[in-house]
């Protein structure tokens, strides 16, 4: 784990399901854990840096490792209420809406378009502002924002772009941020809100 920006914890992690290394999240001060997979080190790797209690998920997809979050730390879990149908009844999973404002100050808000429930998620006094599956930043070395590959955008991929690139552009013209967190790719520390206006402006 490594502090990306102050009180903000970045990890990656080997998702087996899905065969890619993917990024997850502690905002210390705010008690909330972000889409998170259990570190490599083991989960006193994440509670040296305080006990957690509360993980919020960016989309119905992020469920990763949080199980055993809610086993060892009695963590409550909160995800968007369009993507509620993805768990099991009996799962402790609570709805947010767009609009709320959730455990430690977090602000969700609505992204959409490459599937119901994507949502950002926005903690202003962190300055702090976390995606889901609707960006992308490879390790090729390039450090661009990206998207996935068409074939994982559904029917009409070109349609998804249009929606996600209104919707960044809207979040990154309306919110205050410096740091940009993603569950597919590395965070973008100090410069963030930059490098998603800039993207989603250059090629809308």
């Amino acid at each position: 784990m490594r502090e990306v920006a102050p009180g903000v914890f970045h990890w990656r992690a080997y998702h087996e399901q899905i065969g890619i290394d993917v990024h997850s999240y502690l905002l210390e001060p705010a008690g909330v854990l972000l889409d998170p997979m259990l570190p490599t080190a083991g989960l006193d790797a994440v509670t040296s840096h305080g006990r957690p209690h509360t993980i919020l998920l960016t989309n119905r997809h992020h469920l990763r490792d949080s199980e055993r979050f809610v086993a060892e730390l009695g963590c409550a879990v909160r995800a968007p209420r369009a993507g509620m149908h993805e768990f099991a009844r009996e799962a402790p999973v609570e709805p947010y809406d767009p609009g709320d404002e959730l455990p430690g100050g977090v602000v969700a808000f609505e992204v959409g378009a490459i599937c119901p429930d994507e949502s950002a998620l926005h903690h202003p006094g962190l300055r702090v502002l976390a995606c889901a599956d609707g960006l992308f930043r490879g390790d090729d070395g390039s450090g661009a924002l990206g998207f996935v590959p068409d074939e994982l955008m559904g029917d009409d991929p070109t349609a998804v772009k249009e929606g996600l690139f209104a919707s960044y552009t809207r979040l990154a013209a309306e919110l205050d941020f410096d740091h940009l967190l993603l569950a597919h790719g590395e965070p973008i520390a100090g410069t963030g809100r930059e490098a998603l206006r800039t993207f989603a402006t250059e090629h809308a």
